[in-house]
C-alpha cells in the first residue's frame, strides 16, 4: 500500500533522539494504529542508543489498545513534515481521522530540499589562516569593547568517560581580548590558555556580566546558536542561506556542523525564548532540524581560531542573510504566506478559465458564497431546508433551477429531533419525493456550537471526502465572534466561509437577521443587522421583506385555509443583490408553514415596495401628482410594524425632503399632523400643527 510506504518513508525523517519521551511514544501509538508490528517501533527507536531499552517497545506496545482517542498515523506524518519531509503522494492515500490535521497551510514553509543546490565550504590553508584575525573578527562583530566575554579552553572528564568544556573564563571584556590577540594573533593560548586541540575551543556568543555564565549572568539577548548535524555540511550551508536568517557569524565547528551566530536583538529573556522557539520552528518546518538543546541564551559554541580533530574552527562567512530579526521576521511573513501571485492579463486573454458552473440558476455559482437576509417569522431556516433539499434533489428553489449534489446542513439551534422531523415535514410540504436523500447530510450542534473561527477547521475535516456542493449554516449568531457592528471584527469573520469555501470547493450558504425598526425604505444591502461587511461580503445576497396585506388578498391566496393557517400565513419578496449574475425581478412569495410557495395568483405584484411608491409618486418635490393612493399606501407600510409613521420616516420612505412629505399630507383630509406625527382621521376634525 502506498500509504504505508509513505509512512515508513516520513519515519526515515523523524530522528527519536530529538523527541521528548512523549513525543516518542507519539510515533508508538501511530504505529501501533496503522497497523505495523512492534518491530518497526523497536528497529526505529534503536537510533537513539542513549535511551534505548531492549524489549521496552514490545512491552509497551501491549498496552496501547483502547485508547478512546488513538494517536494515528497522521501525528507521524505532520512530524515528519515539520522536520522537512514533502512526500509525494500530497496526503491523497493516507488514512487519516476526522481530528486529524489534514489539508493544513504549509505556514513558514518555502525550501524544498530537493531543489536545493549545495554550497560547499573550503576550510583554510595554513598559510593563509590567521587564527588571531579568526577570533578578533568575530569578537568584534558580536561584542561591543567593555563587555564582558565567555570562553572555555580546558575540559574534564564526565561521568561516561568523555572530554567536555568547563565552565571556562568570564571576567575579560572584549576589548581586552581584542587587545592581547592582536599583539599574539598565532597563539591564542598565549591570550586565553592553552586548549586540547583534540576538542577545539568555545565561546558563549552573548554578553555576560562578568559574575557568571549561566542565564542570568547574560546582559544582552542579542543571539541565538542554530546548528544541526543530522544534515551534510554543504546542505546546511545552504539552506542558511536560503532562509536568510539574519547571521552575524558562520562559524565551521570542525566536527559535522555549522554553527549560524542568529541575530533575536530579544529585549527580555521572555521575548528571547519566543523569538528562538519561532526561529527554530521556520528552521525544522524547512528541513533546517535544529538541535534544540541550544536554546538557552548563556549557550556555548565553537571558537573560531581554534583546531579540533585537525580540522580548523573558522569563520565560514559573517553578515549574511537579512539585516536583522524585524526584517528577517517581515520577510518571512511575506515568502511564507499563501496568497497566489500576480498574472498577467495578456497571458490569460485567449484562455480564460472556465467560470464556475451555477449552483443557484441565475443567483449563486458553485465554490461562492449567498447570504439569505430576513425579518422573524419570514421562515428563514425553512428557507435554506428547502433549498438544502432543491440541491439533493435536483429540483427548482422558490422557481429558481438548481443543481444536484451532495449537501450538508449545519443545524446550530435546533433539538435533533426537531431538526430531524423539520427536514420530513418539509419534503412533505414541497410534495417532493426523497429520492436522494443520500445526498443530504445533518450536523446537529445544538448545544455544541462554536466561534465560527473554531468551528471552520472541524468542519472542513468532516467535509474534506464528502465532495459536499453546498455547506448551509444556521444560523451565524450561535457561531458569531466580535462585535457584528465593527467592521474589522466582521470581516474576520467572513473570512471563516472564505476558507470554507476554498478548503472544501463547495459553496457556503448563511442567513442573518434584519435590524430593528422598519425596513421600508431602505435598499436591499442596508437591512442586515450589524456592519455593512455582512451584506456586501457574499457573492450573492438573497433579502425577504414582509409585505403588508389584508385578509382578503389572503384568502385569495389560500382559499381553503382555516383561521388558525390564514393568521399565520406571511407575504414576503424575494429581491437579490448578486456580484455573478444581473439583478432578477423581485419574487413574490408566501410563507404557509412549513414552506414558502410562489405567489401564483399575482395579489402581491400589486404590492409596492417603498422605491416604487416612491416611483408612483413622481419623486417631484413640488408637484401633487395622484397622491391619494400613494398616501394610504404609505401610511399603511410604515404603521405595518406597531411604530408611530412620523414625518421623518415618510420623507426617508419616498426619499424626499421632510417638508415635502408634509406638505403632501397636509394636503389631504384623510390625515393630520401633530408634533411630526402622521395619525389616519377616521372621520374626526382635521388637526395640522409643526
Amino acid at each position: 500500500m502506498k500509504g504505508e510506504a509513505d509512512l515508513l518513508e516520513a519515519l526515515e525523517f523523524i530522528d527519536p533522539a530529538a523527541l521528548s519521551y512523549e513525543e516518542w511514544l507519539y510515533v508508538g501509538f501511530g504505529l501501533k494504529e496503522a497497523g505495523y508490528p512492534a518491530s518497526v517501533w523497536d528497529e526505529w527507536s534503536r537510533r537513539d542508543p542513549a535511551r534505548y531499552k531492549p524489549g521496552e517497545c514490545e512491552a509497551k506496545y501491549r498496552g496501547f489498545d483502547g485508547a478512546p482517542a488513538p494517536v494515528t498515523g497522521g501525528t507521524i506524518v505532520k512530524m515528519a513534515r515539520d522536520r522537512g519531509w514533502r512526500p509525494a503522494w500530497s496526503g491523497a492515500n493516507l488514512s487519516l481521522e476526522w481530528d486529524d490535521v489534514i489539508g493544513e497551510h504549509e505556514d513558514q514553509v518555502w525550501v524544498n530540499r530537493e531543489w536545493l543546490e549545495r554550497r560547499e565550504i573550503q576550510e583554510p590553508r595554513d598559510g593563509a589562516w590567521n587564527p588571531g584575525d579568526e577570533l578578533i573578527r568575530y569578537l568584534s562583530i558580536l561584542f561591543e569593547p567593555e563587555e564582558y566575554v565567555g570562553y572555555v579552553t580546558a575540559v574534564f572528564k564526565n561521568d561516561d568517560g568523555e572530554k567536555a568544556p568547563t565552565q571556562g573564563s568570564c571576567t575579560r571584556t572584549a576589548g581586552e581580548l581584542i587587545e592581547s590577540l592582536k599583539r599574539h594573533q598565532e597563539d591564542l593560548g598565549w591570550t586565553l590558555g592553552d586548549y586540547d586541540p583534540e576538542c577545539g575551543a568555545w565561546i558563549r556568543f552573548n554578553p555576560l556580566d562578568g559574575k557568571g555564565v549561566k542565564n542570568e549572568n547574560v546582559t544582552a539577548y542579542r543571539y541565538a546558536l542554530v546548528e544541526s548535524d543530522k544534515m551534510d555540511i554543504a546542505e546546511q550551508n545552504a539552506l542558511i542561506r536560503e532562509l536568510e536568517l539574519p547571521v552575524a557569524c558562520l562559524v565551521y565547528s570542525g566536527g559535522k556542523s555549522l554553527h549560524a551566530i542568529v541575530r533575536v536583538d530579544a529585549p527580555t529573556y521572555e521575548e528571547y525564548r519566543r523569538r528562538v522557539d519561532f526561529l527554530y520552528s521556520v528552521c525544522d518546518k524547512n528541513g533546517f532540524q535544529v538541535d534544540r538543546q541550544n536554546k538557552n541564551p548563556s549557550r556555548l559554541s565553537r571558537m573560531p581560531g581554534a583546531v579540533r580533530g585537525g580540522h580548523k574552527q573558522f569563520l565560514v562567512d559573517v553578515n549574511i542573510g537579512k539585516a536583522n530579526w524585524d526584517e528577517w521576521r517581515e520577510w518571512v511573513d511575506s515568502v511564507s504566506d499563501d496568497l497566489p501571485d500576480p498574472e498577467a492579463l495578456s497571458e490569460v486573454w485567449e484562455h480564460m478559465p472556465p467560470l464556475a458552473p451555477a449552483l443557484i440558476e441565475g443567483v449563486l455559482r458553485q465554490g461562492h458564497k449567498l447570504l439569505l437576509v430576513g425579518p422573524s417569522k419570514a421562515g428563514k431556516s425553512f428557507a435554506l431546508i428547502e433549498l438544502c433539499i432543491a440541491i439533493a434533489e435536483g429540483v427548482p428553489w422558490l422557481g429558481f433551477p438548481c443543481a444536484q449534489g451532495r449537501v450538508l446542513y449545519v443545524n446550530l439551534e435546533l433539538d435533533r429531533p426537531s431538526c430531524l422531523n423539520r427536514f420530513r415535514d418539509v419534503y412533505a410540504g414541497l410534495g417532493v419525493a426523497p429520492r436522494h436523500m443520500d445526498n443530504l447530510d445533518i450536523w446537529n450542534l445544538r448545544g455544541k456550537s462554536l466561534p465560527m473561527d473554531k468551528l471552520a477547521p472541524k468542519l472542513i475535516r468532516r467535509a474534506a471526502k464528502k465532495n459536499y456542493i453546498a455547506v448551509v449554516i444556521d444560523p451565524i449568531y450561535k457561531v458569531l465572534t466580535g462585535d457584528e457592528n465593527s467592521a474589522d471584527q466582521m470581516a474576520k469573520f467572513c473570512n471563516q466561509f472564505d476558507k470554507v469555501c476554498t478548503d472544501l470547493g463547495c459553496a457556503t450558504i448563511y442567513c442573518h437577521h434584519h435590524s430593528k425598526g422598519s425596513q421600508w425604505g431602505k435598499a436591499s444591502m442596508d437591512r442586515a443587522s450589524g456592519s455593512g461587511v455582512f451584506a456586501r461580503d457574499p457573492d450573492a445576497l438573497l433579502d425577504l421583506i414582509e409585505l403588508p396585506v389584508n385578509e382578503e388578498t389572503k384568502r385569495r391566496a389560500a382559499p381553503n385555509a382555516d383561521a388558525a393557517r390564514l393568521a399565520n400565513l406571511s407575504a414576503l419578496r424575494l429581491d437579490g443583490t448578486l456580484r455573478e449574475f444581473p439583478k432578477f425581478a423581485p419574487v413574490n412569495l408566501w410563507f404557509d408553514y412549513p414552506v414558502h410557495r410562489l405567489d401564483i395568483g399575482g395579489d402581491l405584484a400589486r404590492v409596492k415596495s417603498g422605491k416604487r411608491a416612491k416611483e408612483a409618486a413622481g419623486a417631484e418635490e413640488d408637484g401633487e401628482g395622484a397622491m391619494g393612493d400613494t398616501l394610504d399606501l404609505c401610511f399603511e407600510i410604515l404603521s405595518a410594524d406597531g411604530e408611530e409613521v412620523t414625518l421623518d420616516r415618510a420623507a426617508e420612505y419616498w426619499g424626499c425632503s421632510n417638508r415635502t412629505a408634509r406638505r403632501r399630507f397636509a394636503a389631504s383630509d384623510e390625515y393630520s399632523i401633530y408634533n411630526g406625527i402622521i395619525t389616519q382621521n377616521n372621520g374626526r376634525p382635521k388637526v395640522t400643527k409643526n
